[in-house]
């Protein structure tokens, strides 16, 4: 199976998707233990949650699964999070601090050296390539990075998750209007919960490649996935209701980040 799957679109808007993918390569997923076999750090749906939502945005989707390397990770390895709990480039455990890998079995420098060439490089030259297409096409690009996660997880942080969570890394990954675009939606969404730049303030993803001087834009939603899950617990499956619900102000939240990013590119000119 391809490393990553691209939908080109027309708008200015682009969903990159780098957790949802499942797939393990044999040699890979006979390392793993039972715990690490449930591959439970997945974004499960994600890219199914957004379908047809923006028409003419572009998708960029990293098929492999977060642990056989984590695309939203530094490949130098550096810590999102320095001094609090979170996973690495390649995790050693799951998100409850729990090994994934079987005994003897955890991944080798050399591991990590072959996996950023055959899977996170291709991954990311793929959307860096949509970014500069999209910015070509519009003088503007936004990046807006899809991602989910259990919204109890005492390993990671305390108390519930709300079920919005934006990340801008405090701001500096966008134009300020793009933030309380998303903002202002999820604040408004009735019977729902959000916060911005709160526990994830935006992955490595949204950091690197937001540069709002260069006419790229990053912004970071984490769903929690009581939202739009029947259950955050295996099989983790779909459920049409919630997950319809929130899809309507998905919706609304895209919609007006695009008109943003028709502005943006009017004040330039």
């Amino acid at each position: 199976m391809p490393v990553f799957e691209v939908t080109q679109g027309s708008s200015p808007v682009i969903l990159a998707f780098p957790h949802t993918g499942t797939q393990v390569p044999s040699e890979i997923y006979d390392r793993l233990n039972d715990n690490g076999k449930l591959l439970a750090d997945t974004d499960w749906h994600i890219h199914d949650l957004y379908a047809g939502l923006l028409p003419q945005a572009t998708m960029v989707r990293a098929t492999f699964h977060r642990y056989v390397i984590d695309a939203n990770r530094d490949p130098t390895g550096v810590s999102l999070y320095p001094g609090q709990n979170t996973t690495g480039l390649i995790p050693e455990t799951d998100f409850d601090g729990l090994p994934i890998w079987r005994e003897g079995q955890a991944p080798t420098e050399s591991d990590i050296a072959e996996r950023l060439v055959t899977f996170h490089a291709p991954y990311h030259a793929a959307l860096w390539a949509e970014i500069e297409r999209v910015r070509a096409l519009h003088g503007v690009a936004v990046l807006y990075d899809c991602h989910s996660i259990r919204s109890t997880i005492p390993f990671l942080f305390e108390g519930r998750l709300p079920d919005f969570n934006i990340g801008t890394d405090m701001g500096r990954t966008c134009d300020p209007a793009i933030e309380a675009a998303a903002a202002g939606i999820t604040a408004e969404a009735s019977g729902y919960t959000s916060i911005v730049n709160g526990r994830f303030k935006g992955g490595w993803t949204t950091r690197h490649y937001g540069r709002p001087e260069t006419g790229v834009h990053a912004i970071q939603m984490e769903l929690a996935q009581i939202s739009h899950l029947a259950s955050e617990a295996p099989p983790f499956a779909y459920a049409p209701e919630k997950a319809e619900r929130l899809r309507v102000h998905l919706k609304a939240i895209l919609e007006r980040i695009e008109a943003v990013a028709h502005d943006i590119k009017n004040k330039g000119k």
